[in-house]
């Protein structure tokens, strides 16, 4: 079963919804002086599940990035005291990152602006969701839907 054209446009109107939503987020990062590699790094410690310390494989696998590419933005973070680094208590191989006061101040800025952004663009973002599952939803409930 082949999509339609209506198909390809909800799927269209989702990407440049996201798309646009994170230019906004580099633009601004980097109004602050972070690259958006940076305001991601802050973001995932502080929101990092149940606990605002994460290992540096847990922040590689939440930025979807390499371990040695985590490593080297970290110590990027670090020399602009925005992390620290403490030992793990139960893994001697293992350090813990977490934000310094400086690196809060910074992700709390950022954290407002989001927010603003978020609540201008939530009722389209929702729309477009609500398109998609509807779309996809009725395709899986076709007699002729291809296994």
């Amino acid at each position: 079963m082949s999509l339609s054209k209506k198909n390809y446009e909800s799927l269209a109107s989702f990407r440049y919804i996201l798309r646009t939503f994170l230019r906004f987020s580099e633009q601004a990062a980097g109004s602050v002086g972070l690259s958006a590699s940076q305001h991601q790094a802050l973001l995932a410690i502080q929101g990092y599940p149940g606990r605002s310390q994460i290992t540096v494989g847990e922040l590689a696998e939440r930025l979807q990035v390499e371990h040695h590419s985590a490593v080297g933005l970290v110590d990027r973070l670090e020399a602009n005291q925005f992390v620290q680094r403490t030992p793990h208590p139960e893994d001697r191989r293992s350090v813990l990152i977490s934000l310094t006061a400086e690196g809060l101040r910074f992700l709390d800025q950022l954290a407002k602006v989001h927010r603003q952004e978020l609540k201008k663009i939530g009722p389209e973002l929702r729309s477009i969701l609500q398109k998609l599952e509807s779309e996809i939803t009725s395709e899986n409930d076709s007699p002729d839907k291809e296994v």
